[in-house]
């Protein structure tokens, strides 16, 4: 029963996590005329606020001593602040300028990219499936980009920025809210230089358009982490299948946006292309589940055989145990009868003597 309300809390953690930001197109229009750099200033700075009091809060301090101790994590952490600030970056810009379905196709594309990066930096092998679904994947791009006039730049740039985000993030292994906050920290700095610069002129859009517009770029930092903290509490309650199913909301939801919400065109090209696309996510999802199902099927059978070897070895035990139990009680009637000196019949030291194993010559 436990178990079901864990895994029931934790898909709606993940719907709410991927949810939040397929809906974040919403969001960053609010804060024009606030521009897609300072609005990315104000990101980092409110982040490390909000990350900073939840850590606070948890008293979760001591992964600080051993993140400065390591020059390696250290300059991990800041390869992926910078990363994370061009995939941020990039696609605020993006909603604000009316390219939110472009922006959805790098988050449907990245599972691809991710695959290809593991292939050309880890050389990992892929399954036949996962060849196809990254041809296909290829392919579409190809189709874009003849319908464009050109590659899909912006897709590409976020696609491809998320998947070393990912990598990086992969090699830190520190947790969503602590990795969140080491980056935020190193981007601290250089956003609050930034904003101050841009005060200094009079161009800075906080403040110069009401309390309302000021508390709203404010809420970035709360914009940031609130999915972050559903997803980490998503994914100690649900397999990662599950995760990787529900990581396709987000770009669903922004595509649904683009098209429905913002009216952005849809010419036959690019509903080609994003066909495409979603073709090679189904090959991709399909393969995974397929292998899932193998992998626990195969843990099944090794823990069912394990059990039967357990149960085997303890009844050879027992079996063991009870003929050397045997063997011990038929002893002494094997044994010649010792003879009682005259005299003795009928006293107890003979008697004794006779019949106590210990007592006898040789025992």
């Amino acid at each position: 029963m436990k178990e079901s309300t864990e895994g029931r809390a934790g898909l709606l953690y993940g719907i709410g996590a991927y949810g939040m930001w397929g809906l974040v197109p919403l969001f960053w229009p609010l804060l024009k005329p606030a521009g897609a750099v300072e609005i990315l200033a104000h990101r980092m700075v409110w982040s490390l606020a909000v990350v900073g009091l939840a850590l606070l809060a948890l008293r979760r301090w001591g992964w600080i001593r051993e993140l400065v101790r390591s020059p390696r994590k250290l300059g991990l952490i800041t390869v992926a602040a910078a990363v994370i600030s061009v995939n941020w970056g990039g696609y605020i810009w993006a909603v604000n300028s009316g390219q939110v379905v472009e922006a959805s196709l790098g988050y449907f594309i990245n599972p691809l990219v991710t695959i290809a990066m593991g292939v050309l930096l880890l050389k990992e092998r892929l399954r036949p499936a996962q060849w196809a679904a990254v041809g296909v994947g290829f392919a579409a791009v190809l189709v874009l980009a003849i319908g464009y006039g050109r590659p899909p730049w912006l897709s590409l740039m976020l696609a491809f920025s998320f998947a070393v985000y990912g990598l990086v993030k992969k090699k830190v292994n520190i947790g969503g809210l602590e990795s969140l906050a080491a980056e935020t920290a190193i981007q601290f700095l250089p956003a609050l230089v930034y904003l101050v610069w841009l005060g200094s002129r009079g161009s800075a859009a906080f403040g110069a358009e009401g309390a309302g517009h000021a508390a709203l770029l404010a809420a970035t930092g709360v914009v940031t982490a609130v999915p972050l903290v559903c997803f980490g509490a998503a994914a100690i309650r649900v397999p990662l299948s599950t995760l990787g199913l529900l990581q396709y909301l987000a770009p669903v939801f922004q595509f649904l946006l683009g098209v429905v919400y913002f009216h952005e065109a849809m010419p036959p090209e690019r509903w080609a292309g994003f066909s495409l696309v979603w073709l090679a996510l189904t090959i991709l999802t399909w393969d995974a589940l397929r292998t899932a199902r193998r992998s626990r099927a195969a843990v099944v059978a090794a823990t069912a055989e394990a059990t039967a070897a357990e149960a085997t070895a303890v009844v050879a035990t027992a079996v063991a145990t009870a003929t050397v139990a045997t063997a011990t009680v038929a002893e002494p009637a094997e044994l010649p009868a010792t003879a009682e000196p005259p005299g003795t019949a009928g006293s107890p030291t003979g008697t004794a003597a006779a019949s106590t194993p210990s007592a006898q010559p040789g025992r």
